[in-house]
């Protein structure tokens, strides 16, 4: 019995000891984590060139608000500007919601903390404040597009805040001066 024991043990040593498919296993347990930091990279990447272009459209179109161009804009004028001006916003007009209102010189109350965006599970779209003030008027402008993720299992995909359908919200502020008429 112990004769055959011993071929058993040498076998099995000899398994144990092989270091064929080490590279396999590495593979197998950092794999995922690469892929992983690749896609959250990524998202990560087209998140930040969404809000630079959703800031600059907003920028420009609160420069033609603050000069006067545009008269008594609505909600539709106003989405019309800034989704022209940000090509890479996608499904613009349907997920951009706009608030406007002017600054109290009494109270100084600024937009409250709760970020109204459209709710694209219903085709009702909540009603904001559009004000565009007067000249001389100090405005507050928040704009909010909701878009989905490219890679919504990705890291990052995973911990950001999310609607009903699986969207993120990106937020633009602004505060301008009404110059004089």
């Amino acid at each position: 019995m112990i004769g055959s024991f011993k071929p058993a043990a040498k076998r099995l040593r000899s398994i144990w000891c092989r270091e064929n498919g080490n590279a396999t296993i590495e593979f197998a347990f950092f794999f995922p984590l690469l892929v992983s930091l690749l896609l959250s990279t990524v998202e990560v990447g087209i998140l930040t060139i969404r809000q630079v272009m959703l800031e600059q459209a907003v920028d420009l179109t609160v420069r033609d608000l603050r000069l006067g161009k545009l008269l008594a804009p609505t909600q539709d004028d106003l989405r019309n500007l800034i989704c022209a001006r940000s090509s890479v916003v996608p499904h613009c007009r349907d997920s951009l919601l706009i608030e406007l209102r002017p600054v109290s010189n009494v109270t100084w109350a600024p937009l409250g903390s709760d970020t109204i965006c459209k709710n694209r599970d219903e085709d009702i779209t909540p009603v904001v404040e559009l004000n565009p003030g007067q000249s001389h008027e100090m405005m507050l402008i928040r704009v909010c597009a909701v878009f989905e993720p490219i890679f919504p299992t990705s890291k990052l995909g995973v911990h950001m805040a999310r609607d009903q359908l699986g969207g993120y919200a990106l937020v633009s502020s602004s505060a301008f001066v009404n110059e004089p008429t």
